[in-house]
């Protein structure tokens, strides 16, 4: 979520500095997981960093490492994480374990169908594979996440000079282990309004996103929205599934305090 909140690039073919930092603040509002009625709020400091190195970059579409790039393919290597859930900030979960901090990476393949001369406008397939390890005590492996996304990217909106619109859909899925980390019941836990329940793997819904950005000289200000939902999903039967639609949303303001006096070629 906090991905969608980082910078966008409003027009590529361009010379920028190697790295940027500051500070900011986001507003959050998300579900506890997905398939819980409990909403998080929360308002908090927010790192600004961007980084176009030649191998590792960081943007808002998250810290990655790139492989292979060509013209239309690009094989890179990414990252993401999901913060710990307290079994007492979603009621249905009392007197089960807290669900664990996770960090998930893997290879994604990103296939661009369409994109405009400047290369500020674009149209891609986003295809990640990520494996989730628990970080708290001895990391365990929680499964595997398949989620493809469709990708827009409008830069400069016409009569908007300056603001970003970034647009993305797609379905997820994710094995047996990635579900059993959220909606297994298994025996001792269950109770009468929480029956034993084993989930399966498969299809886990689809998720959609819009963000919105600007970037003036040294202020940076984005706001995100999501929808996700989860009807047909193979866990939508189990007893910790309390809603099958589910909203977050965000909006942050950062400021840019330095930047690297390299400067490096930037074209996507």
């Amino acid at each position: 979520m906090l991905a969608a909140l980082l910078p966008v690039v409003a027009a590529a073919g361009e010379e920028k500095p190697l790295w940027e930092v500051g500070v900011g603040v986001a507003a959050l509002s998300f579900p506890a997981y997905r398939g819980s009625e409990n909403q998080h709020n929360f308002l908090m400091p927010m790192p600004y960093f961007v980084y176009h190195g030649e191998f590792l970059k960081a943007d808002r579409y998250g810290i990655r490492g790139s492989l292979f790039d060509s013209d239309r393919v690009d094989l890179t290597l990414s990252f993401s994480a999901s913060p710990p859930t307290s079994s007492s900030d979603a009621p249905v979960r009392a007197g089960m374990p807290d669900l664990e901090p996770t960090v998930e990476f893997g290879p994604q393949m990103d296939i661009t169908f369409w994109r405009s001369e400047n290369r500020a406008r674009f149209v891609k397939l986003r295809m990640p594979l990520r494996a989730a390890l628990t970080v708290e005590g001895s990391p365990r492996n929680v499964g595997w996440i398949f989620a493809p996304d469709l990708n827009m990217d409008i830069g400069d909106l016409p009569g908007l000079p300056g603001w970003n619109l970034g647009l993305v859909a797609g379905p997820v899925w994710a094995t047996k282990r990635q579900h059993d980390f959220f909606y297994t019941v298994t025996p001792e836990y269950a109770t009468a309004t929480r029956p034993t329940y084993a989930a399966k793997g498969g299809y886990s819904g689809a998720k959609f996103l819009v963000a919105l950005s600007k970037r003036f000289k040294k202020t940076w200000v984005g706001f995100f929205a999501r929808y996700d939902t989860l009807s047909g999903a193979t866990f939508e039967d189990s007893p910790l599934t309390t809603t099958k639609s589910l909203v977050a949303a965000g909006v942050g303001i950062s400021w840019v305090l330095d930047e690297s006096k390299t400067r490096v070629w930037v074209d996507d």
